[in-house]
């Protein structure tokens, strides 16, 4: 037998289902692209910086890289609690901080700092766009069910 949730054990029929924040939604994608862009940066140095390292230099950096990579990957579940979004701004300043290894990833990491940006303030925007239309979809139902209750 298959485990169940927890929504889906707290579901009842006619209880509807709650809607997931879009902001999270785009925070946590921008969040895992750049999981990808740290590991491949990763081997960038490995190969453009690290070449006249030490083996435990280069096996060190690999690490690093993997352990942000992980690190990014598991700040989309903090995302719900009232600190992550503030993690993610400090990963997007460590994001920027590794183009003291690869010049480039000031300018990668830059980009990625607006695409989280936009993701905070588009994706809040519209949850709020979506928590009014609810409410208006709300007054509406109980306005109208009210006045058919009321003919029949």
């Amino acid at each position: 037998m298959a485990r169940m949730t927890k929504a889906q054990r707290e579901w009842r029929p006619g209880r509807p289902k709650k809607k997931g924040s879009v902001k999270t939604m785009f925070a946590s994608s921008v969040l895992s692209i750049e999981a990808f862009i740290v590991f491949f940066a990763g081997l960038a140095a490995y190969g453009l910086v690290a070449r006249d390292w030490s083996t435990p230099g280069k096996i060190w950096l690999m690490v690093g890289a993997v352990v942000l990579a992980v690190v990014f990957v598991m700040a989309c579940a903090v995302l719900r609690r009232p600190w992550g979004y503030a993690f993610g701004w400090v990963l997007q300043i460590v994001l920027i901080a590794t183009g003291f290894l690869v010049p480039a990833m000031f300018g990668v990491g830059l980009m990625c700092a607006l695409a989280w940006w936009y993701a905070v303030v588009k994706g809040g925007s519209m949850d709020r766009e979506n928590a009014q239309r609810a409410e208006e979809q709300r007054r509406w139902d109980e306005e109208h069910d009210g006045a058919e209750s009321a003919q029949g």
